[in-house]
Order: structure tokens, then C-alpha cells, then sequence
């Protein structure tokens, strides 16, 4: 048998993914390696691994490097497996990239969580263009334009459709789009 193969000949993972790229070390008993090639093989081996780790930590991950030709079915399990042990699934197409993910994982394992939220606008003008994009097909100038035209939210939201669509660029399928998002109920009344 040739070491690194299993006795199928398939290669075996190991030790971290692009360890030779990694400027954050790594302690290899705290990243057990995922290919898909391998789990298609053994495909208990990573159901063990993850009932393994238990409820042990906040924050769970498996990274899978996706290496066969058509990964649809086997992803789908190790989908399903993952919600059902509350886990997080991320692929990787290379060892390169499985690297990467790994290495900003480190980086960031002991920084506090601010630093991975998103920033929010604190002026109204970009809060409301945030919002107002959420809207199919309404784009920043769009949104620009609406402030502009109708000059406070309250205004805009007691808009009429055809006030709407007379604004330059909207036209009467964006209108009718965001007229309908202004005028829904915030909960569907059973």
C-alpha cells in the first residue's frame, strides 16, 4: 500500500490544506482535514467527526475541499448533516483556497466580532438609499432622486404609483415595484 493512499488508492488528506502557504501556524490536531473524494469513500468518516466535536464549540465549521467531477449528491448529505449538528458547511475548489479560508479563520479566531460586522451609515441619506435598494431594480440614483423629489421618507411612502413613476428613471414597473414594498403590511394577518 503507498503511504498517503488509502487501500482503495485514493490519496489521503493530510495535515492542514496549503500548509506550505500559511503564515498564521496552525496546530494540525485542530484542523482535521475534509475532501470530498474521500468522504464519498467513507462517508461515515466526517458524520463520526462532527458527532465527535459534540457541542463543544460556539462556532462550528466543516471545510470540505470539493474535489470529484459531479459533487451534487455528496454535497447535499454533508448540507444536510451540518444543519442537523448546527454546523457551518464552506467549500473549497483547491487546496489553495481551503488555505485561505483557514488562515483568515486564525487570524480572526481571537479579535472581537466588531471587526466582522458590517459598518452602518449613521446619516439618514444612506440609511433610507440602504434601504430603498432592497427594492428590486432601484438603484442608488434612484433612490437619490426619490429623496430629492419627495424630500422626507413620510412623504415618499404617501406617494401615489403614478407620483412615482414620474420620476426621471423610474418608470412604471420600479414604481409599481416599490409602491407595493412602501404599502405591504409588516405582518401577514392570518
Amino acid at each position: 500500500m503507498d503511504p498517503g493512499k488509502d487501500k482503495e488508492g485514493v490519496p489521503q488528506p493530510s495535515g492542514p490544506p496549503a500548509r506550505k502557504k500559511f503564515v498564521i501556524p496552525l496546530d494540525e490536531d485542530e484542523v482535521p482535514p475534509g475532501v470530498l473524494r474521500y468522504h464519498n469513500l467513507h462517508p461515515d468518516y466526517i458524520h463520526g467527526r462532527l458527532q465527535s466535536l459534540g457541542k463543544n464549540f460556539a462556532l462550528r465549521v466543516l471545510l470540505v475541499q470539493v474535489d470529484v467531477k459531479d459533487p451534487q449528491q455528496a454535497l447535499k448529505e454533508l448540507a444536510k448533516m451540518c444543519i442537523l449538528a448546527d454546523c457551518t458547511l464552506i467549500l473549497a475548489w483547491s487546496p489553495e483556497e481551503a488555505g485561505r479560508y483557514l488562515e483568515t479563520y486564525k487570524a480572526y479566531e481571537q479579535k472581537p466580532a466588531d471587526l466582522l460586522m458590517e459598518k452602518l451609515e449613521q446619516d439618514f441619506a444612506s440609511r433610507v438609499t440602504e434601504c430603498l435598494t432592497t427594492v428590486k431594480s432601484v438603484n442608488k440614483t434612484d433612490s437619490q432622486t426619490l429623496l430629492t423629489t419627495f424630500g422626507s421618507l413620510e412623504q415618499l411612502i404617501a406617494a401615489s404609483r403614478e407620483d412615482l413613476a414620474l420620476c426621471p428613471g423610474l418608470g412604471p414597473q420600479k414604481a409599481r415595484r416599490l409602491f407595493d414594498v412602501l404599502h405591504e403590511p409588516f405582518l401577514k394577518v392570518p
